[in-house]
């Protein structure tokens, strides 16, 4: 990544080296992350979709479940979930707010059991984004562009993320995950990339 921050001028976006936490967005760090295997850096990013309860947005129970406090009597869902240890390095909200929760340089937990082009363990070498969206319904046209003005940011940080190394969930974790589902429009994101 190197020793300066960079900058996306068109969202405003700026990655401070240093620490690999995006300036003026919100910072909810999540203790499920750890550091990368000794010489891994981020080549993948892998798109996921994520909403609690499932197809209601606009909650605080996405971001608590990423920090471990998620309310279990909010929800009759909530209780199987709460036990759960994962994250992402960030989350688009529907409205385009950017949240990150891990820095870039550490694993988030977000894959699990995961291939890539043959390489297991995707959390090695990847960048985890949450959408707030379900599989039934489209994304908003503010989530694609912050999402691709984030990712052109990082690929600008990590030149091994290219084009053909943008995958969903459901790319790397078949018949176990679905995320970012059917209405995520890969052309539309690629178009604005």
């Amino acid at each position: 990544m190197g020793g300066k921050s960079l900058n996306n001028v068109a969202d405003d976006l700026i990655l401070d080296a240093s620490n690999a936490w995006l300036e003026g967005v919100r910072h909810l760090p999540s203790p499920n992350c750890d550091e990368r295997p000794a010489a891994s850096e981020p080549e993948l990013v892998v798109i996921h979709s994520i909403s609690l309860p499932e197809g209601t947005f606009g909650t605080p129970h996405v971001e608590a479940l990423f920090r471990n406090c998620l309310d279990v009597d909010a929800h009759p869902s909530f209780p199987e979930i709460a036990t759960l240890r994962v994250s992402a390095h960030v989350l688009i909200r529907r409205d385009g707010e950017l949240i990150q929760l891990v820095p870039f340089t550490k694993r988030a937990w977000h894959a699990g059991v995961s291939c890539h082009d043959g390489r297991d363990c995707c959390n090695d070498f990847s960048i985890g984004i949450e959408l707030e969206g379900c599989d039934w319904q489209p994304f908003e046209d503010r989530q694609y562009r912050r999402l691709a003005s984030l990712v052109r940011l990082l690929m600008a940080a990590w030149p091994a993320i290219g084009n053909h190394r943008l995958v969903g969930h459901s790319d790397i974790a078949p018949g176990r995950k679905t995320d970012p589902g059917p209405h995520f429009d890969w052309q539309k994101l690629r178009g604005l990339l």
